[in-house]
């Protein structure tokens, strides 16, 4: 190992000493916090040794400069005693061969989304230096897989899938629930993706019910998802942002009935028989996408429709349930389930109101 940066260390601990250290660095764990974000997000560039013998000097910011001054070094001692990985960041395990399975296996009546999903993720994320952040927009009616495949992306980027601190997920009418603090929201929210992505580069951002979010909170957003190259000095082009809507639900499912009135199979619908008409419907709605700069910016990539669930969806969703909880079924319960959900519309009777979303709690309803 090439000990030349040990002098460095040295200096630094001889200014800082004593009670100082105690003072300004506080514990070792600070040490194990700070390096990760300077080893996986640094780009070396050289910079002034730091006078850190100034009473506001930040003491940390000498490691930056031995990090600098020695990485391969640093990175050995760091591995040596904390967990380390080739792909430099342990936090990421970027599965799209895990991603396209599990929607090809898991989500049951949504082509577009499984198609578009894994095709945009893995451009994205196969992208060095990506334009600007990907930003994606689910819409569709409540129960038909929009937070499953958040989830799914969730779990098959980041090792710790939605528990990841690389992960964040916000519900509107929780987390911003008062339309009088809209200020305040914009202001802490613009503050904690600004420090999240400072920890990590990847950071995946979930808004569950985006069309509740205030009007004008959504576009504290829009600067992070923007062609900038930096804001406040942090890159966010290696960020994700996921939206989920029930907004353009009723023109989905409106096209869905036309296709199969007209004897075609649903999975003839493609992008182009929807995504418009989820944008504009996007546009003139209530709520958070209304005049935002996202959509009429054009900074969403792309709106993906999520179609309602037919009778035979429906069962596939049971049979999943009992399957993830190891239980053997007889193949007639998969029906009483299905047969308990409200279908619509009144005379055909196509597709399940609530899609998907109640099939695990009636399940117990049919077990022994």
């Amino acid at each position: 190992m090439n000990f030349q940066w040990l002098p460095l260390l040295c200096w630094w601990l001889q200014v800082v000493k004593g009670n100082i250290i105690q003072e300004q660095l506080g514990t070792f764990s600070e040490i194990f916090h700070f390096l990760p974000g300077q080893i996986w997000n640094s780009d070396c560039e050289t910079k002034e040794l730091p006078d850190i013998s100034k009473k506001d000097a930040n003491p940390l910011e000498a490691w930056s400069f031995l990090i600098q001054d020695g990485y391969q070094e640093i990175l050995s001692w760091y591995c040596s005693v904390h967990e380390c990985c080739k792909s430099g960041d342990c936090r990421l395990i970027h599965n799209i061969t895990g991603l396209d399975h599990d929607l090809s296996k898991k989500l049951h009546g949504q082509h577009l989304a499984k198609e578009v999903v894994v095709k945009a993720v893995k451009g994205f994320l196969a992208t060095k230096n990506p334009e600007k952040a990907l930003a994606l927009s689910f819409h569709g009616w409540s129960g038909t897989g929009k937070n499953f495949v958040a989830k799914m992306i969730a779990d098959n980027l980041y090792r710790d899938g939605l528990r990841s601190e690389c992960v964040h997920f916000y519900i509107a009418p929780f987390h911003f629930p008062n339309a009088n603090l809209v200020d305040v929201y914009k202001t802490q929210l613009q503050q904690f993706i600004l420090t999240a992505v400072q920890q990590c580069k990847r950071s995946l951002f979930i808004f569950d019910e985006a069309e509740k979010l205030h009007q004008g909170l959504i576009d504290a957003i829009k600067p992070y998802i923007d062609h900038y190259d930096h804001v406040d000095g942090v890159d966010f082009r290696k960020s994700m942002f996921i939206f989920l809507s029930n907004i353009g639900g009723n023109s989905i499912n409106r096209v869905t009935l036309e296709f199969w009135r007209a004897g075609r199979n649903r999975e003839e619908i493609a992008m182009k028989n929807l995504e418009h008409r989820i944008q504009r419907e996007a546009t003139i709605s209530e709520g958070g996408f209304a005049h935002s700069g996202l959509v009429a910016e054009n900074l969403i990539d792309f709106f993906i429709p999520f179609l309602p669930l037919e009778y035979k969806h429906v069962k596939l969703c049971v049979r999943d349930a009992l399957r993830s909880r190891g239980i053997k079924y007889e193949v007639d319960i998969l029906d009483e389930v299905a047969k308990g959900m409200l279908y619509v519309p009144k005379a055909e009777k196509l597709y399940s109101a609530q899609g998907c979303k109640s099939v695990s709690q009636r399940v117990n309803f049919f077990l022994p």
